[in-house]
């Protein structure tokens, strides 16, 4: 198709795109269907004008009210930020214990800020490591493991801050949990272009159980759910900037006159290129990170490829490409892989530095001392009498390589295979009506003793419980209904993203069902959990043309229901927080048998 065809092309309509069928047919009867935006509206989206209002009415000056309103865009995200950091950081030191798999990751990020790799650790050492005056038993002997290092690098940064103890290991989570709630705040403004929507996504995730717990607990998923926040974050900043600039290069409907709408252009759509995208390459970086933490993060890698792959498609259709699938196979799909794969592969890679660098020394009596598990694996001589021999002039790069290649076909061969069963192990199909939460710490305190009041009739219950706010997720479960009916019938792109969110951090834990696996591995796609609800409420709202009487309606349904889910955190915080509780009260909140 030539431009001329173009030029015909109706406004808002890409080239040679017709109303479908049966919109014309009810043209016969008066139907004349909703007014479209612009194409560079399409491509670039307003963001909607914050109102003043509300300042107005709590006394502002029109002046006043209106910066107010103009620096919402940080300042809503900030205040919903500060509120989640500090109920994150209150008596973060408690429990004054190791918690569930804090006895591992908590002791295996000491160790790697201290050899590059992990080493061993007695049977007593979280006894020593809690002990006053505190005793560190680490050995330089390597350790089995079966996580990559990302996680554990940022862990141990909070420990060479403030040492080993519970406030240390537990601090970078609490400082990413914080992080990823105003990073959501301000995913969702851009998503939603609606600084009210981000914003209310952002302060469902602060109240969301299962993110609260994760965020005091030293493990690694919620640092895996960062890292996946941050690329999805860094597509849509991506994927604005294309489309972009696909909206400056298209022509005016009127020649010669930059203020006219702009029509779709079939030459523009087809062979504009779009340049550098640093942010797409910022992505590739954080999706390594996030694989470099725990291997589920390759599913994400290939779920958010193909994902700006189709925003692409969309982008080029919008702007007139007749054939936008082929004109992204030959024009985007290379350098978008090139962006993500390859540097999200050589990012994992380099995440082993500290296993690399630690050599180690070798002699005939001890083996190979001061190296990490598997490092020398391809020169050392195999059972069978094969193996790789020393000499060749690339060994030095081949050989650390090839035994990481080995290590980790064992660790996969781990994982596939662990089905030891576990009190507290969920099928997924459950995880989403928060049926079996993992309890993390659970002690009866006698009455008079930690809290307990001293009439206490029975033992109290001080415990933490990896539970997400149960209003919250009952609502998700609707909500995601509805994005699928947003997606599916209305081609609702928004939807579509946050789909790909949660079906990148759930689906691909329904190949493993025979696995033991955890609900609180779900706190990967809490935020986009979060997006959904908040893009369900605002649909409760009513659109921008709807009656009082709709608006009024709408807004008190939607303001129920946050504050819903909101008196539900209250409620449950003694149960996040490992607060001393009657018995009573604690089976108060058993709601589910299946919780105990």
């Amino acid at each position: 198709m030539s431009s001329d065809t173009a030029t015909h092309a109706q406004p808002g309509r890409a080239a040679g795109q017709h109303p479908p069928a049966w919109q014309r047919r009810l043209r016969r009867f008066g139907y004349a269907g909703r007014p479209r935006p612009g194409v560079r509206e399409r491509l670039v989206p307003p963001y909607q004008q914050p109102g003043t209002r509300l300042w107005e009415t709590l006394g502002a000056t029109p002046a006043v009210a209106a910066r107010i309103a103009r620096w919402s865009g940080w300042g809503g995200p900030l205040l919903v930020a500060l509120v989640a950091g500090l109920t994150r950081f209150w008596r973060l030191g408690s429990p004054d214990n190791v918690i569930f798999d804090e006895t591992y990751y908590a002791k295996d990020a000491w160790s790697v800020w201290q050899f590059g790799y992990e080493g061993t650790w007695p049977k007593t050492a979280n006894d020593k490591i809690l002990d006053s005056p505190q005793h560190i038993p680490l050995s330089d002997a390597a350790s089995y493991v079966v996580h990559p290092p990302v996680g554990k690098w940022v862990i141990g940064l909070g420990e060479q801050f403030f040492g080993l103890t519970p406030f240390g290991w537990r601090f970078m989570l609490a400082l990413l949990g914080t992080l990823s709630v105003l990073m959501l705040c301000r995913i969702g403004r851009r998503l939603f272009r609606s600084t009210f929507l981000g914003c209310l996504a952002g302060a469902l995730m602060a109240v969301d159980g299962l993110h609260y717990v994760m965020s005091r607990t030293a493990l690694l998923d919620l640092v895996l759910m960062f890292f996946v926040l941050s690329a999805f974050g860094c597509l849509l900043i991506d994927r604005d900037k294309a489309r972009a600039r696909l909206a400056a290069a298209l022509p005016s409907a009127v020649p010669g006159s930059d203020d006219e709408p702009a029509r779709p252009d079939a030459t523009v759509g087809r062979s504009l290129k779009l340049g550098a995208r640093p942010w797409r390459i910022a992505a590739g970086v954080l999706l390594g990170l996030a694989v470099g933490t725990k291997w589920n993060g390759l599913y994400v890698l290939a779920v958010f490829g193909l994902m700006t792959v189709l925003w692409d498609v969309g982008a080029r259709r919008t702007a007139g490409a007749p054939r936008p699938y082929r004109t992204v196979l030959r024009r985007d799909l290379p350098w978008a892989f090139l962006s993500t794969v390859p540097v999200a592969v050589l990012t994992y890679v380099a995440s082993w530095s500290g296993w690399f660098a630690a050599s180690g020394t070798f002699s005939r009596a001890r083996g190979w001392r001061d190296s990490g598990y598997f490092r020398h694996w391809a020169e050392s001589p195999k059972p069978d009498g094969g193996g790789y021999g020393t000499g060749g002039v690339f060994d030095w790069l081949l050989n650390p390589l090839r035994s990481l290649w080995h290590y980790e076909t064992e660790v996969y061969k781990f994982h596939v295979g662990l089905d030891s069963p576990h009190v507290y192990q969920s099928n997924p199909w459950s995880w989403l009506v928060q049926s079996r939460p993992v309890s993390y710490f659970y002690e009866s305190p006698r009455a008079g003793q930690d809290g307990c009041p001293e009439d206490a009739a029975e033992k109290c219950a001080r415990e933490v419980l990896a539970l997400g706010t149960p209003l919250l997720w009952w609502a998700a479960c609707f909500a995601v209904l509805y994005l699928l009916f947003r997606w599916a019938l209305r081609r609702d792109w928004r939807a579509g993203a946050v789909l790909a969110g949660i079906a990148a951090g759930y689906l691909p834990w329904f190949l493993y069902q025979d696995r033991t696996i955890f609900s609180f591995y779900a706190v990967v796609f809490v935020p986009f959990l979060c997006l959904a609800v908040a893009m369900m409420i605002g649909a409760l709202l009513g659109p921008p043309g709807a009656t009082d009487t709709r608006r009024v309606v709408g807004a008190v349904g939607s303001g129920a229901l946050v504050l819903l889910i909101i008196w539900n955190f209250i409620y449950f915080f003694p149960l996040y927080t490992g607060q001393t509780m009657p018995m009573d009260a604690w089976r108060a909140r058993m709601w589910l048998d299946t919780w105990i």
